[in-house]
């Protein structure tokens, strides 16, 4: 097999363009997927998984401390495989079209989960404890820094059932929901589209949906729309096997909803969830259909298309940004905020630990992935030189700074619930967009700003809470039976409908634009995570804003970042006199955005 490489220069671009945006060096995960030391780790794990089934059956015997280090050598040995696959994954969204690396991807998932079938005995027998066998064992000092992992679970007791049924679930994840979201990411990444003569990715065609010419974005649209149909009875087969293969794992489990296991893996209750999501949807008539009306205003237009979502103001000429203005920009209003929080996101830019540059085969959107602590987080997107982009690079550098501060708190313990690893990729954007503003004295350039950064929240806010309902309505209407693309394409429409408001003329190729969310696929009821972050980051800015002592909230700050999993929501967030679980606290997230655009209104 040809041995796949790291440092390349894609195909169709020129020196110029390789030069001017990063790629990523994933050299201190490792070479090549022909690295020996990836060999040597995979024998290592193999050794280790063997070893430690000598503690099977034999926990409620241990003591404190030797419980604390029998998880403290579980430990180890999941930061091995964590590697492994970190570093196919990164090698897999890095360029999919590569038939070596789906196939890398693939084999390591397979060898890696045959040899989690081995330690997966641990967590569970760990959940048999009694709850004063625990405690008892607690007292231990040794054991109780992991009290916290203990206690997080234990969350998911109640849905645990025996070994060796738990010992299937996990054997058959690589020929289910994995392998159907392998098929979706390599489908799209291999998708071509024709917008006026040009071949281009799907990425690269979404872009022009925000282009200043609306011809231009019209026909990327029907193209994107076009491109759609033709798949989309793949992509319906595909999320009607990936929502079924869930209902299994959730009636084994005993998950009362689809969302159920997706609110415990956040370890926030139900009704926080529900309290948001309400409070989101009470609010379309004020933040959406207002703000979308005053844009069809602007625009001239009596009715929005939805190739016009997107659109730049008038008067916006959305200037072509360089990767060292966009660079200087996020780092600058990091430093602002903290220079201790600008210091740990330099050697992302310095090592090349972002992929920025445009190719195909490249996985659209962006991430930060952590990796592991004893490395470092890598961050993707793919730059195209606009303000939005800015504001991607300032979010994924946001949870790029988070996973690295919390790095120390190791492999058990940094990892953080979904809807508090938002909170500092949105308060990155917050503070890239405050400072930008602040810098700017043209009140018409602000106006434009201030719009665009209504556009982004409602994108975080409102788009996300109505992709949640779009999973809440098929993933109900999924379980009496597979649905059609055309049911699909209805549930879609309606709930898009009633999101974004009377302000836009929904038309019938609109319906096939919910087969590109990967979120559906990848990590179902994932998406309201970002509304939590965007509505809970408003809320925190506010109280930074009133802080006499800005250095302390910095230093607050920080400490909540490197907390990692260690806390959940209530605990981090009363430092700063905030409660995620009132209901009143997500309308005032909203009314920060209902403000935004009252001062719209009135410019």
């Amino acid at each position: 097999m040809k041995q796949a490489r790291i440092n390349w220069q894609p195909e169709g671009l020129s020196a110029g363009n390789a030069a001017s945006l990063p790629s990523w060096d994933l050299n201190d995960l490792y070479t090549s997927t022909a690295d020996p030391r990836l060999a040597a780790d995979l024998q290592d794990v193999q050794q280790r998984a063997e070893a430690f089934t000598a503690y099977q059956g034999k926990l409620e015997a241990l003591s404190g401390a030797e419980l604390a280090e029998a998880i403290r050598t579980y430990e180890a040995l999941q930061e091995i495989p964590g590697r492994i696959m970190s570093y196919a994954g990164l090698l897999f969204a890095a360029d999919s079209s590569i038939a070596a690396h789906g196939q890398f991807y693939q084999t390591m998932s397979e060898k890696l989960t045959a040899l989690g079938t081995k330690t997966l005995f641990f967590t569970l027998e760990l959940n048999r404890l009694s709850d004063e066998a625990l405690a008892e064992k607690l007292r231990a000092p040794e054991l109780q820094r992991y009290e916290s992992w203990l206690r997080d679970l234990r969350v998911f007791l109640p849905h645990q059932r025996e070994d060796v049924i738990e010992q299937l679930f996990m054997e058959k994840e690589v020929t289910g929901h994995s392998a159907w979201t392998r098929l979706f990411d390599e489908t799209i990444a291999a998708l071509r589209l024709e917008v006026r003569g040009e071949e281009l990715t799907l990425s690269a065609a979404l872009n022009k949906l925000s282009d200043t010419d609306r011809a231009v974005r019209e026909d990327a649209f029907k193209a994107v729309a076009k491109t759609m149909a033709q798949n989309e009875k793949l992509f319906a087969l595909v999320l009607n096997t990936i929502a079924k293969d869930k209902a299994i794992d959730d009636e084994w489990h005993a998950y009362p909803h689809p969302w159920s296991f997706r609110n415990r893996a956040n370890m926030v209750e139900d009704e926080v969830v529900e309290a948001l999501v309400g409070a989101v949807k009470s609010s379309y008539g004020r933040l959406s259909h207002r703000y979308y009306a005053l844009k069809a205003k602007w625009l001239g237009l009596e009715k929005l298309e939805q190739w016009d979502r997107n659109a730049p103001l008038p008067a916006d000429l959305d200037k072509h940004i360089s990767w060292q203005q966009a660079r200087d920009i996020v780092l600058n209003a990091y430093g602002g905020f903290s220079p201790e929080l600008a210091e740990t996101i330099k050697p992302f830019f310095e090592k090349n630990w972002i992929d920025a540059d445009l190719r195909p085969g490249k996985a659209g959107g962006a991430f930060s992935h952590s990796t592991v602590p004893s490395v470092h987080p890598y961050v993707l997107m793919n730059f195209h030189g606009k303000a939005r982009d800015v504001m991607t690079l300032a979010h994924e550098l946001g949870h790029g700074a988070h996973q690295s501060l919390a790095a120390k708190q190791g492999y058990l313990l940094a990892g953080t619930p979904l809807t508090l690893a938002e909170t500092a990729s949105v308060f990155g954007e917050m503070l890239t967009f405050r400072s930008l503003l602040d810098a700017e004295t043209d009140p018409a350039r602000r106006r434009i700003m201030l719009a665009q950064k209504v556009e982004d929240m409602l994108n975080t806010v409102v788009r996300q809470i109505a992709f949640h309902e779009f999973e809440v309505a098929f993933h109900t209407e999924r379980a009496q039976g597979e649905s059609l693309p055309e049911r699909i394409a209805e549930i879609w429409l309606d709930v898009q409908t009633r999101s974004l408001g009377p302000a836009f003329n929904f038309t019938e190729d609109y319906k096939v634009f919910w087969a590109y969310i990967s979120h559906f696929f990848h990590s179902p009821f994932y998406v309201y995570a970002y509304a939590f972050g965007d509505c809970l980051v408003n809320a925190l800015y506010a109280v930074y804003q009133e802080s006499p002592d800005k250095a302390g909230f910095a230093a607050k700050y920080r400490d909540m970042l490197a907390a990692g999993g260690t806390k959940r929501h209530k605990a981090l967030l009363a430092p700063f006199g905030l409660d995620a679980s009132d209901p009143a606290f997500w309308n005032k997230g909203l009314d920060v955005i209902s403000g935004f655009i009252d001062e719209l209104e009135n410019a």
